[in-house]
């Protein structure tokens, strides 16, 4: 019996149940359109075979234009069949990349020889001070003859001296030239218990022997004392010297060194204090530092900065009563 309710009757359930078989006649109907009418297959009929409806033939309009225009020539083929193989062109040469990597391997090599260079200077530093310790250790201070000439520049200097017995490629000022040609060696003192033999230091660490005279050969031996100086606990100016970087390092750590430390001076038969009151750093030139004083000072010189060895530290220090 149909059923004649209005659409307002009817329940949210029975509503999605029509529209569900209304999709499904509508969807029954476009296939019947499409494929014919369909006719309901028999469970318990036996399949049939299926038969392979011909394909219309493809469409070859576009035959007529293969032998024109740029597609002349064109063959279609297989997506699996291999494509004709073309050969290849020459590869150029970039000779721009070339020389870019020639230069690089140029570059790495120099650091390489830079590198191993640096590394034998620093083996034969580390050995020269090595030997030069050794030496000093156990060496007996002998007096070494020095030239006066030695107060146109600081002593202290890390350059071996040239044919003129100067260690230092500095020029004398004209005005000075006819003092410096007129300069004769002082004679070497005669050796007394008042000479310096041994500086202690020990706020740095530094405990060396004391030789006679500051040139280049005295100071491979140990810190040197500058001839003509005044020696220690006598008043004037006692001026001691030595190496930073070299035999020995002595006086490496001397810029370190701080107000008030204390530096012991060793003759043969006493042991001389003296209190830093002073530290500057000073041109080469700068000889003021070595004038005669008043007071018993110990002045001590070395080469700064470390390896470079550009200017003069100058350490001052004045006698513990």
């Amino acid at each position: 019996m149909r059923d004649r309710r209005s659409v307002d009757e009817l329940s949210i359930e029975e509503l999605e149940e029509i529209l569900r078989i209304r999709k499904a006649q509508a969807r029954m109907e476009r296939l019947r359109k499409t494929k014919g009418p369909l006719v309901p297959r028999d469970p318990l009929a036996p399949e049939r075979p299926e038969v392979e409806v011909p394909r219309p033939p493809l469409p070859d309009e576009h035959l007529r234009y293969a032998d024109e225009g740029a597609s002349a020539g064109f063959r279609a083929r297989p997506v699996d069949e291999e494509p004709p193989r073309r050969s290849r062109p020459p590869r150029r040469i970039r000779w721009a990349r070339l020389r870019d990597q020639v230069l690089l391997i140029v570059e790495i090599l120099a650091l390489i020889g830079l590198v191993i260079v640096l590394i034998s200077t620093l083996d034969t530093l580390q050995e020269l001070n090595r030997q030069a310790r050794a030496v000093q250790a156990g060496q007996i201070p002998t007096p070494t003859p020095t030239p006066l000439i030695r107060v146109v520049m600081l002593p202290g200097g890390h350059s071996p001296p040239d044919d003129r017995g100067h260690s230092e490629p500095v020029p004398i000022p004209a005005h000075l030239r006819h003092l410096v040609d007129a300069i004769t060696p002082l004679p070497v003192p005669t050796p007394g218990p008042e000479q310096a033999i041994r500086i202690r230091i020990p706020s740095i660490g530094v405990d060396a022997p004391v030789v006679e005279g500051d040139d280049w050969e005295s100071l491979k031996r140990g810190a040197g004392h500058h001839i003509g100086s005044a020696n220690p606990g006598e008043r004037g100016n006692c001026i001691i010297s030595a190496h930073n970087d070299i035999y020995g390092e002595i006086f490496r750590d001397l810029p370190k060194v701080q107000l008030g430390d204390i530096v012991e001076v060793y003759t043969a038969s006493q042991v001389y204090r003296y209190r830093v009151t002073q530290t500057r750093i000073v041109e080469p030139t700068d000889v003021s530092v070595m004038y005669p004083t008043s007071s018993p000072v110990l002045t001590l010189i070395s080469c700064y900065p470390y390896g470079v060895n550009t200017h003069r530290i100058v350490v001052i220090a004045e006698l513990v009563p």
